[in-house]
């Protein structure tokens, strides 16, 4: 059974059982799988699609963390991170610090990279690599780390 097929399950199963978070958060999946595939021309989304989708719902949601964090609202913050950890079940395994390391440092060697200026390139390379098991933005961090040195 593919992610596309696994959440409206999932989403039936969190109604059955009056799971109203896990139930909301499916909803708005569905309908940005739904966009998504409106935006394919109705073509029907892969595994790798539904990733992106997923992926996508998750730095929003990241994203309002850091704005509820600014504002002091513990109680919002706490909100969106739950609604994080039911989205990280239709997302791969994620990649550990070390493993990150690792692949940036090949994608590095792989490009020549020797500074700043080339962060695009090491980037271009890494994240299809990297899509879906990490975070862009710790991934960034780590390139920018490590070309600094």
């Amino acid at each position: 059974m593919g992610l596309k097929d696994q959440i409206p399950e999932d989403l039936k199963n969190a109604l059955r059982n009056k799971n109203t978070l896990e139930w909301s958060v499916l909803r708005i999946l569905q309908s940005a799988l739904k966009n998504r595939e409106i935006d394919n021309k109705k073509e029907p989304l892969s595994d790798e699609d539904v990733i992106g989708v997923v992926g996508a719902e998750i730095k929003k949601r990241r994203d309002a963390v850091k704005e509820f964090e600014k504002v002091n609202r513990a109680d919002a913050a706490d909100q969106e991170n739950a609604e994080i950890e039911i989205l990280m079940k239709y997302m791969p395994q994620q990649m550990n610090e070390d493993e990150m390391r690792a692949v940036v440092t090949s994608a590095i060697e792989e490009t020549n990279a020797e500074s700043m200026k080339d962060i695009g390139n090491v980037m271009k390379v890494l994240m299809p690599r990297v899509k879906g098991k990490a975070d862009g933005s710790v991934v960034n961090k780590i390139v920018r780390e490590m070309l600094d040195q």
